[in-house]
Parts: structure tokens; C-alpha cells; sequence
């Protein structure tokens, strides 16, 4: 029989890994058959976690979901803070700080392809310099959702930006953190048939394997010469097809990183 404590880390792990939102009904689905344990076991750990405050239950359009809980700054990169809007934080000088609104959309900062989407900007802007002169420099996020990456890369020097999404809470939900983060008057959520036919100096996708591969001649098409290109979203085991495709087809690779069964790659347009 699982231990409590270890059957609260396996729910923790289902919840932050999902790349989908899920009821209280699946976790015990899925953990009473990976497990074989009983579903009122699951449940008691299930409601310690809502207890202790590292999970808690969202309601949207009549269903609810399991979520972590969002209640406290969060770092994911060395230099990125991602916290509540209505939450204060003394922040160092070296801190860039990311306002998000809670609501439908991933991107509070808490699941490893948004965490590892953060540190692949970091490296390609902070770290690397990939960008030598803002002025004029643009991003295109390809699938927003709450406009993180958006508003990331322009708090590390992009001028301006814009996301695209097919869902219309989660444009609403961008634009409603562009606006708290002060970016409002910079970044542009839309439809992707309100896209205007333009090239980028950085392009950002955080979606999964089919999107990243299908969208291929997208981000080429849309991505000037030396820009760089953070896809995450993708599985270990998927990583060195995205690689195989986009290296084949004037990109290089600059870094991959890994988080618990998620994958990112910082890839770079070559002049």
C-alpha cells in the first residue's frame, strides 16, 4: 500500500505534468488504475492537498478542475518571477517581475513547458545576447494562451509583440495581462487570421508536437533572418524529430533542456 505522503506527491506530479485540466474524477481514474489503490485513498490525499493549500478546485462553465494552487510568487528562471496581480513581493533589482491574472489558460508559471519556455528566453536574451539591438525588435507567441511568453520577452528587452490564439477566453485572459503588466499599449492579442503578414525578430510556441511540426513553415516564414525560436511543449521522446525538421530547413540548435518528461529547444534562424 502507498505511503500518503507519496501518494500527495503522485497527485502533485499528475496535476503539474497534465497538459490538459483534470477533475477529481480522472486523477482517481487514472491513480486507482497506475497504482491500484483505492479511490477513496486517493481522495483523502486529494483533499489534504486542497487542505494544506498546494492544490486547490476551479470551476469553469459548470465543471471542476484540480489546479495547483496559485496563490504565491513563484521563481522559474534565475531571473523571472511570476506572481499573482494583486499580490506584493519585495523584489531584488535583478528581478523581472510577471504579473498574471489566475483564470482558464495555462501559463501561471507553474507547468515545466511554460517554466522551461521562460528559461529557453532567458537563455536566448539575457544569457546569450541573441538580440544586440531592441530598438524596433519584435515577438510573435503562436498559441498565447495567457500571454506569458508575450509579456516575458518583452520585459527582457523586445519592443513589442504579438499573440495569437484560437481560443477566445484565452485572448481575453492575454490581453487582460497585458494590460496588469503594463504592456497594453505594446502587445496585441489576435485571432490568427487577424495576423498581420509580417517577419519577426523572435518567435515563441509553446504547444504540442503536431502543432510544432505542422506550424514549421509558419515559424520560417515568419522569422527574420537570425531570429530565435524557443518551441516547447514537446516530449523527450519527440525532440529529436522537431530538431530533424527545423535543422534540416536553415535553423540551428542552441540548447534543449528537460523537465520532468517535458522538452524545450532554443533553436536560431540562420543570416
Amino acid at each position: 500500500m502507498i505511503e500518503n505522503e507519496s501518494l500527495k506527491q503522485k497527485i502533485l506530479e499528475l496535476v503539474l505534468n497534465s497538459d490538459r485540466k483534470l477533475s477529481q474524477s480522472s486523477i482517481e481514474n487514472i491513480l486507482s488504475s497506475e497504482l491500484n489503490i483505492k479511490r477513496k485513498e486517493i481522495r483523502k490525499a486529494l483533499n489534504g492537498l486542497i487542505s494544506e493549500g498546494e492544490l486547490e478546485y476551479t470551476y469553469i462553465f459548470g465543471t471542476s478542475y484540480v489546479e495547483k494552487s496559485f496563490n504565491r510568487p513563484v521563481r522559474i528562471s534565475s531571473s523571472v518571477i511570476v506572481k499573482p496581480y494583486n499580490l506584493t513581493y519585495n523584489q531584488l533589482d535583478s528581478d523581472i517581475v510577471i504579473d498574471i491574472f489566475p483564470g482558464i489558460s495555462f501559463g501561471s508559471g507553474e507547468h515545466p513547458t511554460t517554466r522551461l519556455s521562460i528559461q529557453g528566453i532567458e537563455y536566448a536574451l539575457k544569457d546569450q545576447k541573441l538580440i544586440h539591438d531592441f530598438q524596433n525588435s519584435t515577438v510573435l507567441d503562436i498559441g498565447t494562451g495567457s500571454g506569458i511568453l508575450a509579456i516575458a520577452t518583452l520585459k527582457f528587452g523586445i519592443e513589442t509583440g504579438i499573440g495569437v490564439d484560437t481560443d477566445p477566453c484565452s485572448i481575453s485572459e492575454a490581453k487582460k495581462n497585458a494590460r496588469i503588466n503594463g504592456l497594453e499599449n505594446r502587445i496585441r492579442i489576435l485571432n490568427p487570421s487577424e495576423q498581420p503578414n509580417a517577419t519577426f525578430s523572435f518567435i515563441t510556441a509553446n504547444l504540442r508536437f503536431p502543432d510544432i511540426m505542422n506550424l514549421f513553415p509558419v515559424i520560417s516564414k515568419n522569422s527574420k533572418p537570425g531570429a530565435p525560436v524557443v518551441l516547447s511543449g514537446i516530449r523527450p521522446e519527440e525532440i529529436d524529430a522537431v530538431i530533424d525538421r527545423y535543422t534540416k530547413n536553415n535553423f540551428k540548435c542552441l540548447l534543449t533542456s528537460e523537465e520532468k518528461n517535458w522538452s524545450c529547444l532554443v533553436l536560431q534562424k540562420n543570416n
